[in-house]
């Protein structure tokens, strides 16, 4: 059980960083930002979980069905990840890559100190094992001041792959659409430093202040932090609702107005793009009716165009009612990995990006968020993202872009350095 009180906060993205400074001395945490990004489906500004009170933590194996079993149990709100890997588990797939990182599969927690904000109100829910030092706590956020950590030396960024070989993976992969083993695949790449030592707050609160998208995520697990500026939904449920919410398609910013303007535009009207977007829109609506109600599954909006600091995205909206007869880890299970990470058909994707990337994925196209006490979740892609590995000092972003048969090696790469710009910048 839970205690809740409520409290008004005069300045919320003041309390924000407050908040996210003071929970830094908590083994686990989790925090996820809005950023105030006007969305139809968003169900507060910020929430804050802390210190577990009881956790789930697994290699893929049959990991569905411990983290469904771990949340009938609980019936609180529980917070993690499921990571890219947690494929092997639905299909009979592997990961034999290089992992620098090595990130628990799957890693929930049922948390101690949850803080919910909307506008200027705070809602702290406490379990009641703990809830006498609410008050306490409280005061000693609004008191913290934010601690200017001195910047450390800039890192030696490592590209795993270069850009000859990516051009020959491409064009590995092209032969693969060709011949009709797949019709879209998104190919990821490994950016890393070794023996990185960075302050993974700093870090995460430059990162979003230069993409301020609306899944942002700061992530820790004792010494692996996510820090993440994903502006992508994977999914959430609402009641019988399930909503997810592809990108595919991707242009730059401008400075100039018109320039911009005209970037937009472009990506509105390419037709690779909109194939793709289509295509991963086809696949969420085959994944959301393993679980839905006839005939529930809807597109609310195809190839919509949203703009964010650092670039346009093309955005589609596929809905669906749940059958009741399934739980809500099965809406996951039955739809993981997310189809804008991996293509069409998912699973002969899986096999042939598995051969051509460097790299484990890991946590990496996998999944951050939250289960709420009567079942409801919502999740992000992990997307934009860095991911480090304290004890390793080992840190990591990958990016990736979506090859289809109109795909030019050389753009795709070009497309790849674009969605890298922002990592590049907050580590150097």
């Amino acid at each position: 059980m839970r205690v809740s009180i409520h409290k008004n906060i005069a300045n919320p993205k003041l309390f924000k960083e407050q908040l996210l400074s003071w929970a830094q001395q908590f083994r686990e945490v989790v925090f996820l930002d809005s950023n105030s990004y006007p969305q139809q489906y968003s169900s507060f500004d910020c929430i804050l979980a802390a210190d577990a009170f009881t956790s789930l933590k697994t290699d893929y194996y049959n990991a569905f069905e411990d983290l469904k079993q771990y949340q009938q149990n609980t019936k609180d709100w529980l917070f993690g990840y499921l990571s890219y890997d947690l494929k092997n588990d639905v299909e009979k797939l592997q990961s034999n890559n290089f992992d620098g990182l090595h990130f628990p599969d799957l890693f929930f927690f049922q948390p101690k100190k949850i803080f919910i904000l909307k506008g200027n109100e705070l809602e702290i829910q406490y379990l009641m094992l703990c809830d006498d030092e609410i008050e306490e706590d409280f005061e000693e956020i609004v008191q913290s001041t934010e601690s200017k950590v001195q910047s450390l030396e800039p890192l030696e960024i490592e590209q795993r792959i270069s850009k000859e070989l990516y051009i020959q993976k491409i064009n590995k992969m092209l032969e693969h659409i060709h011949i009709g083993d797949m019709y879209e695949a998104n190919f990821c790449m490994e950016f890393y430093a070794e023996n990185a030592i960075i302050n993974p707050l700093e870090k995460f609160q430059k990162l979003n202040e230069i993409s301020q998208p609306p899944f942002s995520v700061f992530f820790k697990n004792y010494k692996h932090y996510l820090l993440s500026a994903s502006p992508e939904r994977y999914l959430k449920k609402e009641g019988d609702k399930i909503i997810s919410q592809p990108i595919k398609g991707t242009s730059r910013r401008f400075v100039d107005p018109v320039e911009d303007e005209k970037s937009k535009s472009t990506l509105a009207t390419d037709a690779k793009e909109r194939a793709e977007n289509i295509m991963i829109t086809d696949l969420v609506r085959n994944d959301l009716s393993h679980t839905s109600q006839k005939g529930s599954v809807v597109v609310e909006e195809l190839c919509g165009i949203y703009s964010f600091l650092q670039v346009h995205q093309m955005i589609s909206t596929i809905s669906s009612r749940l059958d009741p007869q399934y739980s809500a880890v099965d809406v996951l299970k039955t739809t993981f990995p997310m189809g804008s990470m991996t293509g069409a058909p998912k699973i002969s994707v899986m096999e042939i990006v598995e051969n051509l990337e460097e790299t484990k994925r890991g946590l990496y196209s996998g999944a951050v968020g939250y289960f709420t006490p009567d079942g409801d979740f919502d999740f992000n892609v992990v997307i934009r993202s860095i991911l480090y590995n304290q004890e390793n000092k080992y840190v990591s972003f990958s990016v990736g872009s979506a090859i289809t048969a109109q795909s030019i090696p050389e753009k795709e790469y070009e497309e790849c350095l674009l969605k890298a710009k922002a990592m590049h910048e907050v580590l150097q």
